[in-house]
């Protein structure tokens, strides 16, 4: 039998499993989650493009800096949030 919490990362507190090679955006649509929090201006963040282009997937990893999700590969126990883009009321530096 697999050991299934080697194939689950995390969207929020939603635990979504993975396949070997499967990056996080196609885990993510696979699992349902079709919005990425808030993108650039009025637009939300969402898979599109799928070749880093149009970085209209960026996700947060730990609460790090944002990555396309179409092109970052999933592992196991990452912490996945919507990226606090620059302009964001809650972005780092906001207010400031």
């Amino acid at each position: 039998m697999p050991d299934t919490e080697s194939s689950v990362l995390y969207w929020g507190s939603d635990p979504v499993r993975f396949s070997p090679g499967e990056t996080i955006a196609a885990a993510l649509q696979r699992h349902g989650v079709t919005d990425l929090g808030a993108g650039v201006g009025e637009l939300h963040g969402r898979y599109f493009c799928g070749i880093g282009t149009c970085q209209a997937c960026l996700v947060s990893v730990s609460g790090a800096s944002a990555v396309e999700a179409c092109l970052t590969l999933a592992q196991a126990g990452m912490r996945l949030s919507p990226a606090l883009l620059p302009g964001h009321p809650d972005a780092p530096g906001a207010g400031a």
